[in-house]
């Protein structure tokens, strides 16, 4: 069985959720990355921020990036997949939640984050369609 450890990609950074989102959207600039997970003080998962996050909770709304956290933003219930889940969990998750990355945790721990790109490089174009039809329908 392939697990979502075996696909994701670790070694993931997190935004602190008291960090602006102007250092936020530089994070996500450096890294060539469109998401970020969003660590409290105790480096545990309070949620997800992408970049449409800062575009429309934030600038459409005439707020400040340089003054809004991104904890203000990304406190939503964040939908996650443990370590040792299978990825068929991991598709049925992203799926059912209309996610296109997905948190991956061991026990409480961050330990990488799953996107339609790994899921893409791993599994048959069948049931990457069956995802990605889900996730924007």
């Amino acid at each position: 069985m392939t697990s979502a450890r075996d696909i994701m990609t670790a070694g993931v950074e997190c935004v602190q959720e008291g960090e602006t989102l102007v250092d936020a959207a530089r994070k996500m600039r450096d890294l060539d990355v469109g998401a970020l997970p969003i660590c409290g003080a105790d480096n545990r998962l309070k949620g997800m921020l992408t970049d449409r996050d800062i575009v429309v909770k934030c600038l459409a709304d005439g707020r400040d990036p340089a003054s809004t956290t991104a904890g203000e933003l990304g406190g939503d219930e964040v939908i996650t997949i443990g370590a040792d889940d299978s990825v068929e969990e991991a598709l049925r998750v992203m799926k059912d939640h209309a996610v296109r990355r997905l948190p991956v945790i061991d026990g409480r721990d961050l330990v990488g984050v799953i996107s339609l790109q790994d899921i893409a490089r791993n599994l048959s174009e069948d049931k990457l369609g069956d995802v990605v039809d889900a996730i924007t329908t």
